[in-house]
């Protein structure tokens, strides 16, 4: 009989576990002792903190864990599922926030529902739907578009773009960027978006840190035309538009 791949999540930073993670969850990540991750030293990191309020099935350095990330071939993920063709039941670890979402992770599970390998979401954090439900935007139509490209006038077509798309249907747009860029996506954001269209940014969720802002594209470019930037300088950060 095939195991089951439990797709666990993690925190979004720095704290204690139980403020995020249900007991449940954490009982269950204590029980396996094959993990799959973006990356071994943080999932071991993870485990440790696991291990303050749940008792590892086996010492940390005897738990396998193998890494999946943006450099992982094709090739290589039917022998990320090969234990758990033979019966043993594994986790697919996030680096930050739930497995698979903004995340490497969607190939293996698909391939997990190819070999009829029972895949079991666990409850955690997603930072984008965090920040959805704090933004004040339309939450019953929304779009998630990862990473918008890097290249200055790529970048401004694209907002272009969403902003269109946003006021056609109706629909929040959502993406992220890489957090020390944060400020160069703001300043595209009032550069090249409609002055009443409305930007949230959530920026370090879940942590004592946490701000959630919602307002006019004409009010943000006010403040930064002011050198009034958010306190976003990189801290992980989402960006939602809702266009009128």
């Amino acid at each position: 009989m095939n195991g089951t791949l439990y797709l666990i999540p993690n925190s979004l930073g720095p704290g204690a576990l139980d403020d995020v993670l249900p007991d449940s969850v954490r009982h269950t990540t204590a029980q396996l002792d094959y993990f799959i991750a973006e990356n071994a030293k943080t999932a071991r990191a993870f485990l440790k903190l696991v291990a303050l309020t749940h008792t590892l099935n086996k010492p940390l350095q005897e738990i396998e864990i193998r890494e999946l990330n943006v450099k992982t071939a094709a090739s290589e993920l039917p022998s990320l599922l090969a234990p758990l063709l033979a019966g043993r039941n594994a986790g697919l670890v996030s680096e930050a926030g739930v497995p698979a979402v903004a995340d490497p992770g969607a190939d293996l599970v698909r391939l997990a529902h190819q070999k009829n390998i029972r895949v079991k979401p666990l409850v955690g954090p997603s930072s984008i739907l965090l920040a959805l439900m704090a933004s004040g935007l339309n939450g019953q139509s929304f779009a998630f578009h990862g990473y918008l490209p890097t290249d200055a006038g790529l970048r401004a077509n694209r907002l272009r773009q969403l902003e269109q798309r946003s006021r056609q249907e109706n629909q929040t747009q959502i993406f992220i960027e890489t957090p020390y860029r944060n400020e160069a996506m703001i300043e595209a954001i009032a550069t090249h978006c409609t002055g009443t269209t409305l930007v949230s940014l959530a920026t370090d969720l879940t942590l004592e840190t946490e701000t959630v802002r919602t307002q006019s594209v004409h009010l943000w470019k006010n403040e930064i035309t002011a050198g009034r930037f958010p306190d976003f300088r990189k801290k992980p950060t989402v960006f939602l538009l809702l266009a009128s």
